[in-house]
């Protein structure tokens, strides 16, 4: 090949380069302006990366979009999705022009913050910051213990990375900062993040409230590799994405100098292209910058070729991993039992050594669930989890459990540290990789856990939070750790599903429960004993599963009503019977979650809640909002609207008036007013 010709084709290939770089800025630029809502300048800003990210780094098949050895990408910038879904429709995913065009619309494929699971492609769902950088975290877990459990020397069915693009907002939020420790002390060598250093957020430049700090120093000091480079310059993001991809024994962050908005004549590194359209002139004047004459929305053949054909990049590798996992099964059937076990999650079928418990003993639930992990994690082959640093407390570790750790990373066991924020987040990525984790805390830190488990709740992901402690009962630790608002909370957020089981048996089958749902479940445990329940009826025991029951005074018509929960539901029980010795007739409905009931059958519902019963109480120690929903306005709801106190559990018991004998008077008063 001629000097000449050699040199015409570089440059025409550089031209088609760039070219495909500002189709990215464009079609960002055209939703954004068709919107009249969203924030373009980030995408424009990081379309460099971008390009470089989908054409020579990323291995993914958009025909396949599920590929279980895909790299995964999470934008945790969420705020800039137009630069995912510009990317989705030029590779050649499920995701049209119209899409683009429909971009945060009501019904659309193309809402305001990436989600999951309703635009193909998307991994997490993130949109609040410092969210999906933490998800990652929990990605890359996730393939290292999978890696570990699954490959075979000469097959590595479980090979991948997770990328991840983060903004300035991202650096600043805490989650983050729990999250990067994590993942460096664990040296998650398959980790890379982008950070996208251009220096603006929605309130000016980060010289406001941030400058003064440095990123790429902090992230050293948590064992990550970092490196820094000009964020349009491609040829060297390509090698920082190469150098990162080379140290395979920590996580890596590359922080990337871009200017938002680039090209805009006046917007440029400005928060005005943060988060609103540029405008109609300064759009046009953006085009004209970039020489695209082009109408909006309209890529040139070439350019929408290109993309097509990275797009298809991936096939023959994709293909040939299915060839290669095909024999792994073949070749090590106990493994691939293994994986299958992990794609379809279920709670042990054979009954051998299912734990049981006299009627009358003694048992903290919370010490019930461990007992009932130690008999259901080792035939749960998919289950995994730890605690915020309260494993003695939160009774989370079972007796076959080895920690997971840089140096062991088949281990099913993690400590988190004293990281609630960021074990939820983390949760959240094991779960999207297909496994089934469980995280413990005390109920009253549930609060530090909300945007993960918020996000939880919208992904429906099957993650179980161990919240122990779970009411002022956990008794001298006081006020700042007895839960008074945290079950309304959980139960206000729609997807949640909140279990506060009243006996050992049933703490066990809020496990079975748990396993079985297709979505986050809390699990409130006490700390203090609560007696195994004899119930009158033996069918009864079962019930949890529809969410509330008629425990005791089933038969016939009763003068009072009372519903109750967890620690709460042998008092009530015991009020019942005193009560009948004065010839009330109490009938007593245990209610361990308000989810499972009301989704029942409305016949069950009505028969449980009894409306013709006029005299109705409802026990909790928690704030009484919501009880209203069982009770009725006229009813009586026996809560705590206070703060709890320091003391010894039953000295609490008696001053909050949760007695069987209080109860009981609270009762002979109801029916006699």
């Amino acid at each position: 090949m001629s000097t000449d010709l050699f040199m015409k084709e570089r440059l025409a290939a550089q031209d088609l380069e760039q070219r495909s770089v500002n189709a990215i800025r464009v079609l960002s630029l055209d939703a954004v302006e068709r919107a009249q809502s969203g924030h373009p300048g980030t995408p424009m800003g990081l379309a460099d990366v971008a390009y470089v990210l989908w054409s020579s780094f990323l291995r993914f098949d958009p025909t396949r979009p599920d590929w279980p050895n895909r790299d995964r990408f999470v934008l945790s910038a969420g705020h800039a999705c137009m630069l995912q879904y510009s990317m989705l429709y030029l590779l050649g995913y499920d995701l049209s022009l119209e899409d683009l065009r429909q971009f945060r619309q009501f019904g659309s494929r193309t809402p305001g913050h990436p989600e999951k699971g309703h635009t193909v492609g998307v991994e997490t769902t993130s949109g609040p910051l410092g969210q999906g950088i933490s998800t990652a975290v929990g990605m890359a877990i996730a393939e290292r213990h999978l890696a570990a459990r699954l490959n075979t020397p000469g097959f590595k069915v479980i090979d991948h990375r997770t990328v991840v693009i983060a903004s300035d907002g991202d650096m600043m939020e805490g989650v983050q900062a729990e999250a990067a420790s994590v993942a460096g002390h664990l040296g998650l060598g398959k980790l890379i993040v982008i950070y996208d250093d251009n220096r603006i957020t929605i309130d000016g430049s980060t010289s406001l409230a941030f400058s003064t700090e440095d990123v790429a120093a902090r992230y050293a000091a948590y064992g990550w590799h970092v490196s820094h480079v000009d964020g349009h310059d491609r040829t060297a993001v390509h090698g920082a994405l190469l150098a990162a991809d080379a140290d395979t024994e920590r996580p890596s962050l590359i922080v990337a100098r871009t200017h938002i908005a680039i090209g805009a004549p006046t917007k440029q590194d400005t928060a005005e292209a943060h988060g609103s359209p540029l405008g109609a002139d300064e759009a046009k004047r953006v085009r004209e910058a970039y020489g695209w004459p082009e109408e909006p929305f309209v890529i040139p053949e070439p350019i929408r070729n290109h993309f097509l054909e990275l797009g298809r990049a991936h096939l023959d590798r994709r293909k040939t991993w299915e060839q290669t996992f095909v024999t792994w099964k073949e070749r090590f059937p106990e493994r691939a039992a293994i994986w299958n076990a992990i794609l379809h999650p279920a709670p042990p079928s054979n009954e051998d050594g299912r734990p049981a418990w006299k009627p009358g003993t003694m048992v903290p639930t919370r010490k019930a669930s461990h007992k009932s992990l130690e008999w259901l994690k080792p035939r749960v082959p998919s289950m995994l989890g730890g605690s915020a640093d309260l494993t003695p407390s939160n009774l989370t570790e079972t007796g076959g459990d080895a920690p997971f750790s840089k140096d062991n990373p088949s281990g099913r066991y993690f400590h988190f540290g004293v990281r609630e924020h960021a074990m939820a987040a983390i949760m959240n990525g094991l779960a999207l990789s297909g496994l089934r984790p469980y995280g413990g805390t005390f109920l009253i830190f549930s609060d530090y856990l909300r945007p993960s488990l918020r996000l939880a709740s919208i992904m429906k992901t099957p993650v179980v939070y161990v919240f122990t402690h779970d009411s002022i009962f956990l008794g001298e630790d006081g006020p700042t750790h007895q839960p008074i608002a945290a079950l309304p909370a959980l139960r206000a957020i729609p997807g949640m599903t909140v279990i506060r089981p009243a006996d050992a048996p049933e703490t066990l089958l809020a496990w079975e429960v748990a396993l079985e749902r297709g979505g986050p479940v809390a699990l409130c445990l006490t700390r203090q004993d609560v007696p195994v329940l004899d119930h009158d009826a033996p069918e009864v025991e079962d019930d949890l599963r529809r969410g509330a029951y008629i425990l005791f005074g089933g038969q016939g018509p009763a003068d009072l009503i009372a519903f109750a929960t967890g620690s709460e539901v042998w008092v009530t029980l015991e009020a019942a019977r005193v009560v009948a010795k004065d010839g009330l007739k109490v009938r007593v409905v245990a209610v361990p979650s308000w989810e499972l009931f009301f989704e029942q059958e409305a016949a069950y519902q009505a028969r449980v809640l009894a409306p013709e019963i006029t005299a109705r109480l409802a026990v909790e120690a928690a704030s009484p909002f919501g009880w209203e929903r069982f009770v009725g306005m006229n009813g009586v709801i026996h809560g705590i609207n206070r703060f709890g106190a320091s003391a010894p559990w039953k000295v609490l018991q008696k001053e909050f008036g949760f007695t069987p004998e209080a109860i009981a008077d609270m009762m002979r008063r109801l029916v006699r007013s």
